[in-house]
Order: structure tokens, then sequence, then C-alpha cells
């Protein structure tokens, strides 16, 4: 719960700055100086590309929440099997031997989006976030049943 307060809060902070850029922006394309307006057409189109980025990521949390609502509805949730450190890290080797578990669950089963979660998850506990998301994304594509590429 936590996180999504500081996740709607930091959003907001975020979207307010995104209206300040857009309207200083707006005032330097207004100056008629080249400069100026170059600057102002930059700083304009700045805050559209981060909404669109906040946007993206909004999206993509809202539908790995929802698959790990069903998950958990389900009893399918991963289990916390890891080791850890004395300063509570996730021990490595615990991390690889719980991945190749998930890693070969999903082989048996690349279309069942219930695999490739926990799989995302598995890559998560390794810190391999760029997997994870990629991960992530094919268990919301095969769970909405949209196409997934290779």
């Amino acid at each position: 719960m936590g996180g999504k307060i500081t996740y709607v809060f930091l959003s907001t902070v975020l979207v307010l700055v995104f209206g300040v850029v857009a309207m200083e922006g707006v005032l330097l394309l207004l100056t008629g100086e080249p400069a100026a307006m170059g600057m102002g057409a930059v700083a304009f189109l700045l805050p559209l590309v981060g909404g669109w980025f906040l946007w993206k990521n909004t999206r993509f949390a809202r539908r790995a929440n929802r698959l790990a609502a069903e998950l958990e509805a389900e009893g399918g949730l991963p289990v916390d099997e890891l080791k850890r450190t004395a300063g509570g890290r996730i021990d490595r080797d615990s991390a690889d031997e719980v991945f190749a578990r998930r890693k070969a669950e999903t082989e048996d089963s690349p279309e069942d989006w219930r695999c490739w979660f926990r799989l995302a998850v598995a890559y998560h506990d390794a810190r391999d976030t760029p997997r994870a998301r990629k991960a992530m994304q094919r268990a919301i594509a095969l769970h909405e049943g949209r196409p997934v590429s290779a």
C-alpha cells in the first residue's frame, strides 16, 4: 500500500512539473526570438515525452498488479523461498537455483502466462530488471490473448 501511495504522490508531482515546463515552453515560444523559440519547442515537447513514459509505466504496473491479484486468488503466487545474507540481501546461489526451476517451468509451458509471471519474479530476484520486464510483458500479452513476439 505504501508503494502505491508513493507512486501516486510522485506521479502527481511529476505531472505538475510537466505542466510548469510546458507553460515555460509556451512563454519561450511567444518571445519571437529564434533561440528562445527553439528552447521553448524543446521545453514544450519534453513533458509530452515524459507523460507518455509515465502513462506506459503506469499501465504496465496496473496490468502486472492485476495478474498478481489473479494469481494470488488462484494460490499460484511464487513463494519467497530465497535465502538471504545477514544484511537481508538475496543470496545469489539461491536466486540462481529458483531461477533455473522457473525457467524450466516456462520452457515446459511456454503459453502459460502464470509461468511467465513467476519467471519475471525470478528475474527480478536475480537483479535482471530488463529481462524481468520482458518476461512480465510476455505474461501480460499471453493473459490478454495478444500475439507474442519470439
